[in-house]
């Protein structure tokens, strides 16, 4: 089984209870556009995590942060 790290904006939207929906209502984008960024099938650019951050009334770094095992693997 292929351990992936978390998607760390899905787990912020997930923390406040924010849909796909409702995040792109926000930034005013579309719903597949943000399925793709907590997919990790695109990233966002710095603009739109900015922007994301405001949104989910967070600090940038909590969307962008790896855990320690992705850390980990990429000293290896």
């Amino acid at each position: 089984m292929d351990n992936k790290p978390l998607n760390r904006i899905k787990v912020v939207m997930a923390e406040r209870m924010v849909s796909n929906k409702e995040l792109g209502e926000m930034l005013n984008k579309d719903t597949a556009t943000i399925s793709r960024w907590v997919t990790n099938t695109s990233q966002p650019t710095l603009e739109s995590l900015i922007e994301i951050a405001k949104a989910l009334k967070c600090d940038i770094g909590d969307l962008v942060r790896m855990d320690d095992s992705t850390i980990l693997k990429n000293q290896e």
